[in-house]
C-alpha cells in the first residue's frame, strides 16, 4: 500500500459518512467525482449552435435546445470539425455525441464533443414523418376524434405571432364576414426555441375559458425550420387533448406540419381559416330571406287549401240549409210520437178488456155468487166459539148440535134436530 493510500483507510467510505470531525480531503472528492462521471456513457443530443470559437487545435461551442431556453457549453477538437462536409456556422442544427469530463485540478465539468453532424432538411423531414406515423398509429388523427366547429362561434381564441400579418388577415376577414365576431388574441413566438412552450400555454389558457368556442393557430407560412414547432410532439398532444375545437392555419402547402393532421379543421391560410370559422352575414341574410319566402308561400298554400275546404263544407246541403235537417227530424219525431200514442192507446184498450174479462171470471167464481143463487154454508160452532167446522155430511151435526149458517145476505144460528131437518133455536 502506498503512502498516499494509507491515510485514506481511516477516512469515511462514503460521502454520507463524512462529518465535521472526519471530512474528506478535497482531492478525494475530486477523484471520486471524476471516477463517477467517467462511468457515464456518451450520449447523442440535438441542439442549435449559437456560439462557435476556434482556438488552435480546440474549438468551443454552445448548443441550445431547439424547444427550450436551455444551453450547454462544450469543447470539440478542431479535427472533428474539419471532418464536416459543410463548415458549421452559428444557427446550424446539429446532433452531437457528448461525453462529460471532470478536471480534477480545477474542479470544472466539461462536455467534450466526440462527434458532431449537421441535421439536414432530409433528416428533419424523415424525423417528422416517423413521428407522424407513430401518432397516426395511436389514433390521434382519426376522423372520429375530430370535433365539429360551431355554426356561429361567439368568441374565437386566436394564437398567432406578435403583430403578424396572419393575425391581421384573420381579424380583418372574420370581421368582414361577421362584424359581431369576438376574438381573444394571444400573441406568442411562432418560431424558435420558446415557441412550443408559449403556444401550449396559450392553448391551455384558451381551452380552459368556457366562453371560447373555437381556437385558431395561425402563422403565415415560412421555411421548414421555422415551422418545426408546429410538428413538435408536445404541441401535437396538447392539441389532441384540448376539449375546444382547434383550427390549424399555418399557410404552408409544400410540407404540412403535423399540427394539420391532429387539428379538428385544417385551413390552407389564415384568410381561409377566417372564412371557415364564421359564416358570411350577407349569405346568411340571403338564406333567411329565402326561408321567409318559402315559409310565406307554404303558409299561403295552406290557407288557400283550407279556404277551399271550408267552401266545400259550406256548400254541402247540411250546412247550406241546416233547418231542413231539423225539420226532417221533427217530422220523424212527430210520426214516432203518434205511433207511440196509438200503440199505447191500443195496449190500454186491450188491457181494459182483459181486466173486465178477468173481473167477470173472478166474480163468477166468487163464493158470494154461489150464496146469491140460494146456497148456504153450514158450520158447527166450536167450543167457546173458538172456531167453526164446515158441515159436509149429516153425521157431523147430530141432534142438538149448534150450527152457524151463512146465506147470501148474512148469517144466523140454528140447532140440528138429528133427522136431517133444521129446527129453530
Amino acid at each position: 500500500m502506498s503512502a498516499d493510500a494509507s491515510p485514506e483507510s481511516t477516512l469515511p467510505g462514503t460521502a454520507a459518512e463524512t462529518s465535521p470531525d472526519n471530512p474528506w480531503p478535497l482531492q478525494l472528492l475530486s477523484r471520486k467525482l471524476k471516477a463517477h462521471i467517467e462511468r457515464a456513457p456518451a450520449a447523442w443530443i440535438e441542439g442549435q449552435v449559437i456560439e462557435l470559437n476556434r482556438r488552435g487545435g480546440n474549438a468551443f461551442l454552445t448548443l441550445r435546445d431547439v424547444d427550450a431556453e436551455i444551453s450547454l457549453p462544450a469543447s470539440v477538437w478542431s479535427t472533428v470539425l474539419d471532418r464536416q462536409p459543410v463548415p458549421l456556422e452559428r444557427g446550424s442544427r446539429v446532433v452531437a455525441l457528448v461525453k462529460a469530463d471532470f478536471w480534477v485540478k480545477t474542479g470544472r465539468l466539461n462536455m467534450s464533443v466526440k462527434d458532431i453532424r449537421p441535421v439536414g432538411l432530409g433528416d428533419l423531414l424523415a424525423r417528422i414523418e416517423r413521428l407522424r406515423q407513430a401518432l397516426a398509429a395511436e389514433g390521434l388523427f382519426a376522423d372520429s376524434r375530430k370535433r365539429k366547429l360551431p355554426l356561429l362561434p361567439h368568441r374565437i381564441g386566436l394564437i398567432t405571432g406578435r403583430d403578424s400579418d396572419a393575425k391581421k388577415d384573420v381579424l380583418r376577414n372574420a370581421a368582414l364576414r361577421w362584424p359581431a365576431v369576438e376574438f381573444d388574441v394571444r400573441e406568442v413566438a411562432v418560431q424558435g426555441n420558446t415557441a412550443v412552450a408559449q403556444i401550449i400555454a396559450a392553448l391551455t389558457s384558451l381551452d380552459a375559458d368556457p366562453h371560447v368556442d373555437v381556437i385558431v393557430l395561425a402563422r403565415g407560412g415560412g421555411a421548414l425550420e421555422d415551422l418545426l414547432p408546429f410538428s413538435n410532439e408536445d404541441l401535437v398532444r396538447a392539441v389532441a387533448a384540448a376539449s375546444t375545437p382547434v383550427v390549424s392555419a399555418i399557410g404552408h402547402e409544400a410540407d404540412r406540419p403535423i399540427l394539420d393532421d391532429v387539428a379538428d379543421l385544417r385551413a390552407s391560410t389564415p384568410t381561409d381559416a377566417a372564412k371557415r370559422i364564421v359564416p358570411d352575414v350577407s349569405e346568411e341574410l340571403g338564406v333567411v330571406r329565402q326561408a321567409r319566402e318559402h315559409l310565406r308561400r307554404s303558409v299561403g298554400r295552406m290557407v288557400d287549401r283550407e279556404t277551399d275546404r271550408l267552401h266545400s263544407l259550406r256548400s254541402r246541403p247540411v250546412l247550406a240549409s241546416p233547418d231542413s235537417m231539423v225539420a226532417t227530424r221533427a217530422d220523424d219525431v212527430a210520426r214516432l210520437q203518434q205511433r207511440a200514442h196509438s200503440a199505447v192507446s191500443t195496449a190500454l184498450v186491450r188491457s181494459l178488456d182483459q181486466v173486465r174479462h178477468l173481473r167477470a171470471q173472478v166474480r163468477a167464481l166468487s163464493p158470494q155468487k154461489t150464496l146469491d143463487r140460494g146456497y148456504a154454508v153450514v158450520q158447527v160452532v166450536g167450543a167457546d166459539h173458538a172456531g167453526h167446522t164446515v158441515v159436509s155430511s149429516p153425521g157431523q151435526a147430530p141432534e142438538g148440535t149448534e150450527l152457524a149458517i151463512r146465506v147470501a145476505e148474512g148469517r144466523f144460528r140454528a140447532v140440528s134436530s138429528g133427522h136431517g131437518e133444521i129446527a129453530e133455536p
